[in-house]
């Protein structure tokens, strides 16, 4: 089994490197989304959800994301939790992820655990300018997230970018591999690319 990290700022493009990557690899890959493992928050009450720091480290519940890592790496099964946006919580369901030759862990703040990293084989950082990753997280919440401009302004200055230049960017010395130019950049995803199928070869 071979583990990718993808880190990264919110907005820099990991999702379309991820999708890059899957695409080519098809049903050998499977992806574990930070986001999943959000700290339930739902009993909060609704001020305190709207100021919400999704960006700190100690927003995600790391045990259970490593002991899930774990698992798949022993050949089980998860259950992976399904986190809603607009409840700041946990639903009922859960995702059941089977192993792959693949496993992808995504996420903004995936480097900031060592013992998540120390599973990790490869480990890709997707960098992009302040200005795109501002722009692609307004469309985001706007269209996904049910957001409206001025909470998304509101949380870039408050929380995203403060905890980008305090948790996410520094982590990025730790990425065995840095794209820029965000999840566009095709000669860099092509590359990484041919890494990932050349060392599936290697353990067919």
């Amino acid at each position: 089994m071979l583990v990718i990290g993808i880190a990264g700022g919110s907005g820099s493009g990991k999702t379309t490197v991820v999708k890059a990557i899957t695409e080519r690899i098809g049903k050998r890959a499977v992806v574990i989304p930070q986001d999943s493992y959000y700290r339930d928050c739902s009993s909060l009450p609704e001020e305190e959800k709207r100021v919400h720091n999704f960006d700190h480290p100690d927003a995600i519940e790391w045990e259970l994301l490593c002991e899930h890592l774990k698992a798949l790496k022993r050949g089980g099964s998860i259950e992976q939790p399904v986190y809603s946006y607009l409840t700041c919580g946990r639903t009922e369901e859960t995702v059941k992820v089977e192993p792959a030759d693949v496993v992808i862990i995504e996420g903004i703040l995936i480097f900031t655990c060592k013992e998540l990293m120390d599973q990790m084989d490869i480990k890709l950082f997707v960098d992009a300018d302040d200005d795109d990753r501002l722009m692609r997280v307004m469309a985001r919440d706007i269209a996904e997230r049910g957001k409206d401009v001025y909470w998304v302004i509101e949380r870039y200055s408050r929380t995203v970018k403060p905890m980008y230049l305090q948790f996410i960017n520094p982590s990025k010395r730790y990425a065995d591999i840095i794209i820029p130019q965000g999840g566009h950049n095709k000669v860099a995803v092509d590359v990484i690319i041919a890494t990932i199928e050349k060392a599936l070869q290697g353990n067919a």
